[in-house]
């Protein structure tokens, strides 16, 4: 495994790459960067999607997970940008309930590409895994305007 260290406005971010694939984006700076045309090349979509550029991301990822985490984050891939859904709705879809959803959410290892900050609880914001907490999904939120009563 290769780990790369990205610039973030929320500062560096380490971000994984196994056999090909992105496998995790955590909060924090890597102990012994690395890097990798595959690597580079999410850096520089990260980048843009920072500086409002890009709204998808076309690389290739393999999210840590059971079948059902896999289930819930092919779900999150496929809310749009500047969009939110629920826990409910995602689980309603899934066959299951909101409370599983929510922990699977908590555990994609493969935050802001997997946009789990898009899911949000029927009352609320929801939760957020991330370093910041809920401040760091309200920011992404805010940098998609996909939450327009914060703004």
């Amino acid at each position: 495994m290769i780990v790369a260290e990205i610039s973030s406005p929320y500062g560096p971010l380490g971000v994984s790459e196994a056999e090909g694939a992105i496998v995790a984006v955590t909060w924090q700076k890597p102990d012994m960067p690395g890097t990798s045309p595959l690597l580079r090349e999410c850096a520089q979509q990260m980048a843009e999607y920072f500086d409002g550029k890009r709204q998808t991301f076309d690389l290739p990822l393999r999210p840590r997970g059971d079948e059902f985490q896999q289930a819930v984050c092919n779900a999150m891939l496929e809310i749009p940008y500047g969009e939110t859904t629920t826990y409910g709705a995602i689980a309603e879809r899934l066959g299951t309930y909101g409370q599983p959803v929510g922990k699977a959410c908590g555990g994609n290892s493969i935050p802001i590409i997997i946009p789990c900050h898009r899911v949000l609880a029927a009352d609320g914001i929801g939760g957020y895994s991330g370093d910041g907490g809920v401040e760091r999904k309200i920011a992404l939120l805010k940098l998609e305007g996909g939450f327009p009563f914060l703004l």
